[in-house]
């Protein structure tokens, strides 16, 4: 866990250790909810909404909240807490992998050229050659 003298007056302390945020971010679901247990009630809630809070830790954040008592939320969060509660209630959670692997952006690569090559054609007034007509190129 990093010491308070080295963050900012806005910034919020991650309520476990850096190592622990990372063995939690790297477990399986089952695993994430067999960590937490190890947590105290009211140091579960701040790291449910400390995760929360941030988008790539959210859907941790809800799986986190899924194992707190409602009050022990509200006292860490406020509003905050009380609706992080309700919203990790409400449908079922997606698989802890299953959200992590949709969050990230599918990758498309093109299946032809993007720009059909046009000659050169010379131009007996012009030192230059001269391109032919760009139109043809980024043509789906």
């Amino acid at each position: 866990m990093r010491s308070e003298s080295n963050v900012g007056p806005h910034e919020e302390i991650c309520p476990v250790s850096d190592q622990v945020l990372g063995e939690m971010y790297r477990a399986s679901a089952d695993g994430l909810v067999k960590l937490v247990e190890t947590v105290s009630p009211a140091a579960r809630a701040m790291l449910a909404i400390y995760c929360y809070r941030r988008a790539h830790l959210a859907s941790i954040g809800l799986t986190i909240a899924a194992t707190c008592e409602k009050d022990d939320l509200a006292w860490a969060g406020g509003n905050a807490g009380a609706m992080l509660y309700d919203r990790s209630r409400e449908s079922p959670l997606p698989s802890f992998s299953d959200a992590r692997s949709s969050e990230r952006r599918k990758i498309t690569l093109p299946l032809g050229p993007l720009c059909q090559p046009i000659p050169i054609s010379e131009n007996k007034e012009s030192p230059v050659p001269v391109l032919g007509d760009a139109e043809n190129c980024l043509q789906e």
